[in-house]
C-alpha cells in the first residue's frame, strides 16, 4: 500500500518541467536516421530550424517540422510565449518497438527483416 500519495504526487507536479514540448510516437523510421536530422536543428532558433527542415532532403525532416510547428503553436497558445523568441532547447529520438517481418531465402530458410519505429521528443523554450 502507498503512504502520502497524495503528497508526493503533488512533489512530483511541482517539480515538473515546465517547458511546451511534444512527442510524436511510433513514427516508421529508424532512430539512427531520426537523430541525424534532430542534430542540426538542437539549439537553435525557431524560424532557423523550420528552415532547415524544410530543405533537409531527408524522410525524418517532414514528422519532424511537423512535431515542431506543433509544439511552438502549443507554446504560443498554452504558455503564452512569442514565437520570435522561440528555440529548439531539447530534442531526442528513443527506439520504439520493432515490426519483425520474415524474407524467404533459399533452402527453404528465412532471414529476419527488423522494421524500426522511433518516438520522437521536441521541447521549446524563450530566449531571455
Amino acid at each position: 500500500m502507498a503512504t502520502r500519495s497524495k503528497e508526493k504526487t503533488a512533489a512530483r507536479r511541482a517539480g515538473a518541467d515546465k517547458r511546451p514540448q511534444a512527442h510524436a510516437k511510433y513514427i516508421r523510421i529508424s532512430p539512427r536516421k531520426v537523430k541525424i536530422v534532430l542534430d542540426l536543428i538542437r539549439g537553435k532558433n525557431y524560424a532557423v530550424a523550420c528552415g532547415i527542415l524544410k530543405n533537409t532532403p531527408k524522410a525524418a525532416s517532414e514528422p519532424i517540422l511537423k512535431l515542431l510547428n506543433k509544439v511552438a503553436a502549443d507554446a504560443e497558445n498554452n504558455f503564452h510565449m512569442d514565437p520570435e523568441k522561440l528555440y529548439v532547447s531539447e530534442c531526442f529520438v528513443c527506439p520504439g518497438m520493432t515490426l519483425k517481418r520474415i524474407m524467404p531465402r533459399g533452402k527453404g530458410s528465412a532471414d529476419r527483416i527488423l522494421k524500426r519505429t522511433s518516438h520522437i521528443t521536441v521541447a521549446v523554450a524563450e530566449k531571455e
